[in-house]
């Protein structure tokens, strides 16, 4: 027997709440990421003594961000994004606060291991774009993920503006300047964890099963086989694929510009005004794009952040070497074809996974991202030391490409929403 899906069809009252302190821990969460972000690779190379290695904190990131997916996930699922959103930023705490110790006694093998644990909060910080659609009407799924992630430029855009004020504030404690955005993140995200944990109620995930029209009985184990494949059908797969290549995409190319604007001779407010820039892109521009993927579908936007990474690589690539102008609005357009493939792509995985394990499937999903993340990082550095930065972008543009096919293995929306789902 056909059955409605088991979300809500409308939205209830405590959605608005929800979203409203999602909004606020987000600004912090999206201080301590861009701040990281910033000068991870810097601090690297400043450890190391050589560029060869530079993508590995990228890396890092995504490998520890990529434990952190499936954890968050799981233990959302089980206990309620409330648990699950808050461990997850904590975690990230003690990773930035690990980088800093790292810098200060010049340990390279605690930076890399706070570096993975800082991941966390990468992920983390991502995750709750899925908090915000958990009450949300299935009309609005797009604009309810994208309301989550606009809150985080607010904190993106200041963080990296803020590393020389924070490197001057870790020299007079006698630690590298460079470790200073990590004193930075340690602090936002323990806040934004304490935040949720004292304010995220009722849980989102909770309540969305509670007001289920089909009550979710089926969670965790009790899962039948036939429930477990419906969580990776064409359309998650098509969804997955989209997040996986505009996040290799976009890491790859991020990683490797601070230094290569470095080497180039401008100094770290300039890195920080282009990479502030960027992220702004990744962020600012979701209201529009959820927008897009409700009116028009997520295939069409996904396809639109394609033909955008491509033109943000070409771009990159034929930046002149003392334009940091040029090269700033190839990072605006690389993190504007990002936030296309994210809420487009998150649209999709959350139309077609149940609500019973929609929150595994989400963790087990962004795990993939983030090795994806991962690869971009690592690979970026030994390509650019093999031949260029230029070379990198050109490739990243073309690879970008790859997410036309993926989005075509999903259904329109207006078939999907046609169709009612069956457990």
């Amino acid at each position: 027997m056909a059955q409605t899906d088991p979300s809500i069809v409308t939205e209830p009252p405590e959605q608005r709440r929800t979203l409203v302190i999602l909004v606020l821990a987000q600004v912090l969460s999206g201080a301590a990421l861009a701040a990281g972000v910033t000068v991870g690779a810097l601090l690297a190379q400043d450890m190391l003594g050589s560029t060869r290695l530079s993508g590995v904190p990228s890396a890092l990131f995504a490998a520890g961000g990529a434990l952190a997916a499936v954890g968050v996930g799981r233990l959302s699922e089980r206990s309620g994004r409330r648990v699950g959103l808050t461990a997850g930023y904590l975690v990230g705490a003690v990773g930035g606060f690990g980088v800093v110790a790292a810098a200060w006694l010049d340990d390279i093998v605690l930076l890399f291991a706070s570096l993975f644990v800082y991941g966390a909060g990468v992920a983390t910080s991502l995750q709750a774009r899925y908090a915000g659609v958990d009450l949300a009407a299935p009309s609005r799924r797009g604009r309810a993920v994208s309301t989550v992630l606009v809150a985080t430029t607010f904190g993106a855009v200041v963080g990296p503006n803020l590393v020389s004020v924070t490197g001057r504030m870790a020299e007079a404690i006698g630690i590298p300047a460079l470790a200073g955005p990590f004193l930075l993140a340690g602090v936002a995200y323990g806040a934004a964890g304490l935040l949720l944990w004292a304010m995220l109620r009722p849980d989102p995930l909770q309540l969305a099963r509670a007001l289920a029209i089909v009550p979710s009985t089926a969670v965790g184990p009790d899962l039948n086989s036939r429930q477990r494949g419906s969580a990776w059908s064409p359309a998650v797969v098509s969804g997955a694929g989209i997040l996986v290549l505009t996040q290799f995409v976009m890491v790859a190319i991020m990683t490797m510009t601070p230094i290569h604007i470095q080497h180039y001779g401008h100094d770290l407010s300039a890195t920080g005004v282009v990479i502030s820039a960027h992220i702004a892109a990744m962020f600012l521009p979701s209201p529009l794009s959820g927008w897009l993927v409700d009116r028009f579908g997520p295939r069409a936007i996904a396809t639109a952040s394609a033909l955008t990474l491509l033109v943000a690589g070409l771009l990159a690539a034929a930046a002149p070497s003392a334009s940091v102008i040029t090269l700033g609005l190839a990072l605006v357009l690389l993190g504007l074809g990002w936030n296309f493939g994210l809420v487009s792509g998150s649209t999709v995985i959350t139309d077609a996974v149940p609500l019973a394990f929609r929150a595994r499937t989400q963790g087990t999903v962004d795990l993939v991202v983030a090795v994806a993340g991962a690869c971009g990082g690592v690979g970026s550095g030994l390509l650019v030391s093999a031949t260029s930065y230029r070379a990198l972008a050109l490739l990243g543009g073309l690879v970008a490409l790859a997410v036309i096919p993926f989005a075509a293995l999903g259904r329109p929306r207006a078939a999907r929403e046609a169709e009612p789902s069956r457990l």
